[in-house]
């Protein structure tokens, strides 16, 4: 090791040490998902949170802060492979206008209520996008384009923390919900993609009920992923306005949901094989859990209790609008 340092470029050095931290602490929590059955995300966070010592080292703690941002933003652009046109197509238009407009719904209520129940406008960001996109990918892509505040990592593992368990819990109950409102299997995996937070959630309650179900559900969630990148960049925007007084402006489009459409792009014309695309989702994942894993580190686990009871309400409050929005068209037959 001694003998290879040297060879190293230098910022790969400092980065290395809190880096391969991050990753080791995602591959524990892969393990524990894949042999206990526990959201991976969860367990990345809830790992790396008694690790936050590691976090404050100064031999750690510039790869930690990589991992949280770096890794998080080159996972988010290879997600733009799992997305295309044909997904919107093999759905119809009015189901995307409906998601797309109660995306749209959560997230300006969300903001707009926030400071009647103590929060900012950031936090309300980034709790109505993680529930009305894709949960703790769609928390970490919203919060690397908020301005970085002292509780910004505390409001973070909150939000992935929370709308995870959410999550798991939508799961479990959604599909029994389905059948008590006598949803057939198609319209059941459009409420499944539609509602539930995180893509693993819903790939489970989907193929819980079916195969086609499960499908369906898995395309609905998608197109829902390709809608973080325009929100993202709505935020980017409305944050360069906000701060432009300050000079500390954001640029006008991030890279990488420059990427990420890009990337997108390219699948939607199907110039891309499909070993690649395989290989990029699992890249991808990968990425996602070592940045959450590193945002566990970076969060003190006495801050968590500073959120308050308020915002967990507003968490319920937001899943309950989302499921209302989608469940109530789909219940009278209007999509």
């Amino acid at each position: 090791m001694h003998i290879l340092n040297p060879l190293l470029p230098a910022r790969l050095r400092v980065l290395a040490p809190g880096v391969m931290l991050a990753v080791v602490v995602a591959m524990a929590a892969q393990f524990l998902s894949s042999h206990y059955g526990v959201p991976v995300m969860l367990m990345a966070i809830l790992l790396g949170m008694p690790l936050h010592f590691l976090a404050e080292d100064a031999r750690a703690a510039p790869g930690i802060d990589f991992a949280a941002r770096g890794l998080l933003r080159i996972g988010v652009a290879l997600l733009g492979l799992r997305v295309s046109l044909d997904m919107v197509s093999a759905i119809g238009w009015p189901f995307v206008a409906l998601i797309a407009g109660s995306i749209a719904a959560v997230i300006l209520g969300s903001v707009a209520v926030a400071r009647r129940v103590g929060q900012d406008r950031a936090f309300a960001m980034l709790t109505g996008g993680s529930v009305a996109i894709c949960g703790a990918s769609a928390a970490m892509a919203i919060s690397s384009v908020l301005p970085q505040r002292e509780r910004s990592e505390r409001d973070l593992s909150f939000t992935v923390i929370t709308v995870t368990a959410l999550s798991t819990v939508a799961m479990i109950l959604y599909p029994i919900l389905a059948a008590w409102l006598g949803l057939d299997p198609h319209r059941t995996g459009l409420f499944l993609g539609g509602t539930i937070h995180d893509v693993a959630q819903v790939v489970g309650a989907g193929y819980s009920v079916s195969e086609g179900t499960g499908d369906i559900a898995t395309v609905v969630k998608l197109i829902r992923v390709t809608l973080l990148a325009p929100v993202v960049l709505i935020a980017s925007l409305a944050l360069r306005r906000t701060s432009a007084a300050s000079g500390a402006r954001p640029p006008l489009l991030p890279g990488f949901v420059l990427a990420f459409l890009l990337l997108a792009a390219a699948n939607s014309a199907h110039l891309i094989p499909e070993l690649v695309t395989d290989a990029a989702s699992t890249a991808s994942r990968a990425l996602l859990v070592a940045a959450v894993a590193a945002v566990g580190m970076k969060t003190a686990l006495a801050r968590l209790a500073e959120v308050g009871p308020a915002a967990i309400v507003m968490l319920l409050a937001q899943t309950a609008v989302i499921a209302a929005l989608i469940g109530i068209p789909l219940i009278l037959g209007l999509v």
